[in-house]
């Protein structure tokens, strides 16, 4: 087997290798390809994927950045459809500082009796959308899409920005062959750093080149005797400046496709990855200008931008409302409750993320509408003018990945932190459904930076220390024709209520009753309820009434069912026998189901489950299965806590056979017999 493998792999070289990764020139033998060599269950690959990203001095303007992408993918099948749409983000803060999009090109190649067919990609393909003040973002999508076909693409992106955004090396899908390179000036200091958390390590090879560019300058010159009209002289002259560029290059190829696994934070977190850190700017004969190196430099930095610390000093707009908010409260919680309300419901998000405001506080109060920075920085403002120890904290997105060095451009999204001697209160009032505490799961990214008002800043956690709390009551009655009727009362608390929140709240009661069925058999739903769904201090409840199909097996005059009738979960999500990454609950979670099953005249209990309890690792997970049969009512109760969010790799296999453990019990079968 090893000598089978050895010999593909070594194939598949040669075959890389030989290819012709020429824009456009797309072989036969391409686009026959049915499935990738290495990882046949892949939906795409990347064939070929190059990256140049240099540094031209142009006059006038200063070094312009050049970064050139060219990608050719092969998709096998459906599911890898959506390696036909492609973003690029541009950015798009003021007239002489835009990036620009250069150089577009964009096909897609089909097999066609043999010939190789090309479709190109027209403009009314092509999209343009603005994602907030500084940036904007383009999108695409290949034409002429079909099993088996290749895209390719390639364009450049100048940009005045020296910021050097990440250099992926890894995909959800295998690449065969990639080629990177980066020449920056000797003036631009960048720390370059590979992901630590990826497993795959590409190699990179460091060199120094000599590198110049010409500088022109002209001079007017006037005669000695100015009563003369002899005219003014201009002469042109051009020097040549010499320097150095640092250079990393990178040629690899068959990099395994970046393993997906069910409940993982942010893939990119583990993507491998080079991450280019602008630490200085260092011109012949000036001063040096320092970019964030440290938290210190990241924290004035900030502060200092009239967008973010400018907005902290405002309170004018707002004194009056306020004074009149509170004017009858004394206690801190009070006086945090009032204001995190009054801001909620002053200003909305326009839907915009970010740290800096875009608007400004004052016009975003003024219109009733702000983006993130917008609003929370208002609300930071608020709470000291109240007398409170409120700070803005830095806070990065999942989607956006984690910061593993002081940095700007590692955080998007800014939330309040109200401090005090026993603890700290966190609160994002740009969004419509969270509490005190209780944020969005898309923030809810291991650590923000809290940032204070003498240059300080420490790392604050953003992890919940409540569980999730769902609770059930489920009664079941057993008809003659063995289908099952009853009602069910739920009850969800914190991340369970915030989530069913924005998820539900905006739903017709149609769409609501689809969202309720999904997943659980031949069930119909009737009867939905719902209470405190906008009482955000409050518990929500839901409440219906079912009629269950296929709920009960009948063999041989025995009846079959499980303990938790259609709650019961299909399948263990954890199948994998190794993990990659750590499994990711986002907050801690607690379950629990009681159930109340009236046997039907004419049957008795042959046999029931066992009560039991399981543990993994002491307290991080705790199931509980105690089951009660009293003349012909059955009461079933189960509860499963999650305590722990992360779940290490290296507890994987434990953890999977705790999970195994809980949905076997779950899922074991009450038999009744006739009498």
């Amino acid at each position: 087997m090893k000598k089978t493998i050895l010999i593909i792999t070594l194939l598949i070289a040669q075959f890389t290798f030989s290819q012709d990764f020429k824009f456009g020139k797309v072989s036969k033998a391409e686009l026959e390809e049915t499935q990738h060599a290495l990882e046949p269950e892949a939906s795409a690959a990347v064939l070929y994927r190059s990256q140049d990203v240099s540094f031209m001095y142009e006059q006038g303007k200063g070094f312009i950045q050049y970064n050139e992408i060219h990608e050719r993918i092969k998709i096998y099948n459906k599911d890898g459809y959506d390696y036909a749409t492609k973003t690029i983000r541009l950015y798009d803060e003021g007239n002489d500082t835009k990036d620009k999009l250069t150089s577009f090109k964009a096909y897609t190649y089909n097999l066609n009796n043999g010939k190789v067919e090309d479709t190109k990609l027209k403009n009314n393909g092509i999209f343009e959308e603005k994602t907030n003040r500084y940036w904007k973002q383009t999108k695409f999508t290949m034409p002429n899409i079909k099993d088996g076909c290749i895209i390719e693409y390639r364009y450049t992106i100048e940009s005045q920005l020296l910021a050097v955004d990440d250099i992926p090396f890894q995909k959800l899908i295998p690449i065969n062959k990639l080629d990177f390179k980066i020449a920056s000036p000797e003036y631009f200091k960048y720390k370059a750093l590979l992901n630590p958390k990826a497993a795959y390590l590409p190699k990179l090879n460091q060199s120094v080149v000599q590198s110049s560019f010409t500088v022109s300058e002209s001079n007017r010159t006037s005669p000695k005797d100015y009563q003369t009209n002899a005219n003014t002289k201009t002469t042109f002259t051009k020097d040549k400046i010499e320097y150095k560029s640092d250079v990393l290059i990178s040629n690899l190829t068959n990099i395994p496709a970046l393993k997906d696994e069910v409940l993982v934070d942010n893939l990119s977190n583990y993507q491998a990855k080079l991450i280019m850190e602008l630490r200085s700017v260092v011109y012949p004969n000036q001063p040096v200008k320092s970019y964030s190196s440290t938290w210190g430099d990241v924290t004035k930095s900030i502060y200092k931008s009239e967008n973010f610390g400018g907005q902290l000093d405002k309170s004018n707009y707002f004194e009056k409302d306020l004074d009149a908010v509170l004017s009858e409260l004394t206690s801190p919680e009070e006086k945090i409750a009032a204001i995190y309300g009054f801001v909620k419901s002053k200003v909305k998000s326009n839907g915009l993320i970010g740290y800096y405001a875009d608007l400004g506080v004052s016009k975003a109060y003024k219109e009733g509408a702000g983006n993130v920075a917008d609003i929370n920085l208002m609300l930071v403002a608020m709470l000291r003018y109240a007398g409170l120890e409120a700070n803005p904290v830095l806070v990065s997105t999942r989607s956006n990945g984690i910061p593993i060095i002081a940095t700007k451009s590692g955080f998007n999204y800014v939330i309040a932190v109200v401090e005090f001697p026993t603890g700290k209160m966190l609160l994002d009032a740009s969004s419509a459904y969270a509490t005190a505490n209780i944020l969005p799961e898309n923030i809810l990214n291991w650590q923000g930076r809290v940032l204070r008002e003498d240059d300080t800043s420490s790392w604050v956690s953003l992890m919940p220390q409540q569980n999730a709390k769902q609770l059930n009551f489920l009664n079941a009655t057993i008809n003659e024709d063995l289908t099952i009727n009853g009602k069910v009362r739920e009850q969800l608390t914190n991340h369970f209520a915030l989530v069913h929140r924005e998820a539900h709240n905006s739903e017709s009661e149609e769409e609501h009753i689809r969202a309720i069925e999904e997943g659980k058999g031949d069930i119909e739903v009737s009867n939905v309820t719902v209470k405190a769904e906008n009482e955000l201090a409050k518990p929500i409840l839901i409440s219906y009434e079912y009629n269950l199909q296929n709920g009960i097996e009948e063999i041989a005059d025995k009846l079959y069912f499980s303990s938790i009738l259609f709650f019961a979960p299909e399948e263990n999500p954890f199948k994998q026998e190794t993990r990659e990454h750590p499994i990711d609950f986002t907050y801690p979670i607690s379950e629990k189901y009681v159930v109340n099953i009236r046997i039907p005249e004419g049957y008795q209990v042959e046999s029931l489950p066992e009560n039991e309890k399981m543990q993994f690792n002491i307290n991080d997970g705790v199931f509980t299965y105690l089951i009660n049969h009293k003349d012909n009512l059955l009461q079933i109760t189960t509860n499963l806590d999650i305590n722990k969010t992360i779940i290490l790799p290296k507890d994987y296999l434990e953890f999977k056979r705790f999970f195994d453990l809980v949905i076997k019990k779950q899922t074991e079968q009450i038999v009744l017999k006739k009498r």
